[in-house]
This record gives C-alpha cells, structure tokens and sequence, in this order.
C-alpha cells in the first residue's frame, strides 16, 4: 500500500473476555482459567485484525488493563485516590497514586508484542504509556525521602526502557500515548504544563538514536471513553505547535472527528518538519456510524490537497476501548470501521495515482 496506514491499538474486548475478568475479581474463576480467556482473546483479535486486511496491527490490548496502567500491574506502592480526569458525559477516570519509592513499571510493553508476534507474521506496533501520563502519580505532596527528582530519574529510565524493550523485541513502531498532552491545556491555558510534558518526554527520547525515533511516534486525541472525551473543546492550533516539539519521527492525530478539519491541516503543515510522517485519522471509533471507504477516500483526499502526500498516513482517530470495561462501541463496529479505513486507503492511493 503506497499510503502507510495502521490502528491506534485498543480492539473492544469479547464479551466472553469481559465476562471472565469480572468473575475473576469476584473470585468466581482462578487465575488460570483467566489467562486461557485471554490467550484466546488475543488469539483471535489478531486473526481478525489480519482479515481487515491490515498490513500493520497491533494485539489490540486484550490483555491490558488499560492503555495508561498496564506498566502499574503488580505494584505495591500506589494508592487508589490520585489524578481524577473528568469526561464530557459526567464519568471519570482516576489515577492510582504513589506512596513510596523507588519507581518501577510491574509490566514492559514488550511482554504484549512477543506474545501477539506467536500468531502473526505481519509487522506489530506497540503502543506505551507516556513518562508525562506516569508522572501524574506523583503527589502534589512530597513523599518522604522520595523526592519528585529521584522520581522523575526513574520514571524516565522506566518508559525508555520501555520504548526500547519493544523496539529490541521487533515492534515495527512504538506509539507514545499522549492523549494528556490537548487535556493539559484545558487545565493550564497559558501551556505551561503541555511545555513541561514535552520537556519530560523528550528527556525520555535523548536516549535514542535518530534512526530508532524514524520509528517512535506519539498519538494524541481528546481521549475516547464510553463514548466521551475529555478535552475535545481544545483548539488544536493551541497544541500542534508545541506537540511539534516532541523529537520523534511519526504523529497519529485524531482528525475525523474534527469539525473543521481543513483548517487543522493548515496548521499541521505549519508545523511539519521534513523528516515527520502523520498519520491523519480518518474514522471516528467514539460515531457508531460505520465510514464507507468512499468516506475514508474523500478524507485522505481532502488531507492530500494540504499536506505532502509523501510524509502522510492514516489511522484510527483513537482506540476502540482503551480501558478494559468499556464496552460502548461494538467489536463488529471496530472491525469494520478498521476494514473501511485499509480500504478507503487503498482507493484514495489509486486515485492519487501512488
């Protein structure tokens, strides 16, 4: 396909899956009977990813808690009652918060890719937390003989080795999610804490070379949970410049659900650097309205009139089901919204003549 396109990661959870984790916790099912349920969710998430026609998948999180917590499994030194992160539609999500040091991940995102590589042969992404999201489990409060600097040393040395992890173990991309990056700015207008996000972020980066970032990318979105967002009322021009800033080689940006898209390409293209590949969204996960690939096709067209055709892909606007009890959109939605999307490619290139 001579436009690059791929998922963003999450695939909605089979009911079966969803069923088994909710027994589990209620210590109706052991512990290896979850794990078969899971095994066999990502089984058969990958074969169905690959029926789409998706020359690049992911394993679909079947297996993580959620995208922003996987790294935090097992960890003893966190408490319930950290960051709160409300949504439009009144629900919210919260943090876990650290009570001690050190800090360590429980979980590497390369333990996902070496088990979706044992049911494919197509190239995987990998998709890792941000340093910026994990940094919010720090305390306003400083902990006792933790200081937030010792923190922040770890934290970096623990989501690089992240990226790297899953680099060494084959991934054909790592995905940073920074779906915090637009909410920041509806917490602090002015930027400062999208500046300090960045900042952390590209600490993290320093350790790669420039041929390793070709092959790190970042994905930002208004979040996308139970059919909500969080900071979708954010101006894109506010963030795209300092987003820009971040030293990696690829950008997934939601787009199709953007109202008035042409003139977020028009900044994009402000700010795009000659070495920076984009991937555009071109289908909407949180619209239960199924895109045709006519739809998609006209999307990519309309980005390809804007941008270098030559530096853009396309992508998902946001996963499917990025916490493991969401269930708002159906997995049949997600499988075909993903088919549209390879299809809606392949017409646009063919009408671009590429």
């Amino acid at each position: 396909m001579a436009i690059q396109t791929e998922q963003i990661g999450s695939i909605p959870r089979p009911a079966s899956l969803i069923t088994a984790i909710a027994a589990f916790h209620a210590d109706q099912l052991s512990a290896a009977a979850l794990e078969e349920e899971y095994a066999k969710a990502l089984r058969e998430t990958i074969e169905r990813l690959e029926q789409t026609g998706s020359p690049v998948i992911t394993d679909g999180e079947q297996t993580k808690p959620s995208f922003a917590t996987y790294a935090l499994t097992g960890l003893t030194n966190l408490a319930p009652d950290g960051v709160v992160i409300p949504f439009a539609d009144g629900h919210i999500r919260q943090l876990p918060r650290l009570t001690r040091g050190p800090f360590r991940y429980g979980v590497h995102a390369a333990r996902y890719l070496k088990a979706a590589r044992g049911h494919t042969q197509r190239p995987i992404k990998q998709a890792v937390i941000s340093a910026s999201a994990m940094s919010l489990l720090y305390p306003s409060q400083e902990i006792p003989g933790f200081p937030r600097e010792a923190f922040v040393a770890d934290l970096v040395a623990e989501a690089r080795e992240d990226i790297r992890g899953a680099l060494s173990a084959g991934a054909a991309s790592v995905q940073i999610d920074f779906t915090e990056a637009r909410l920041s700015l509806k917490l602090d207008p002015k930027g400062g804490l999208l500046r300090s996000f960045v900042g952390l972020n590209n600490q993290v980066l320093e350790g790669f070379t420039p041929e390793e970032r070709r092959h790190i990318g970042v994905h930002v979105c208004p979040g996308g949970d139970h059919d909500s967002t969080h900071s979708a009322d954010v101006d894109y021009a506010d963030l795209l410049p300092e987003l820009f800033k971040l030293n990696v080689g690829r950008f997934y940006l939601q787009m199709a659900s953007e109202p008035d898209r042409k003139r977020v390409l028009a900044t994009v293209k402000q700010v795009l650097g000659p070495d920076h590949l984009v991937f555009i969204g071109v289908v909407d996960p949180i619209n239960p309205e199924i895109e045709t690939p006519e739809q998609v096709r006209d999307r990519i067209l309309e980005a390809a009139s804007i941008l270098p055709l030559d530096q853009l892909g396309t992508t998902d606007d946001c996963g499917f089901a990025p916490f493991a009890d969401d269930i708002s959109t159906a997995r049949e939605t997600a499988f075909s919204k993903i088919r549209s999307r390879v299809e809606g490619t392949e017409l646009a290139a063919r009408e671009l003549g590429i």
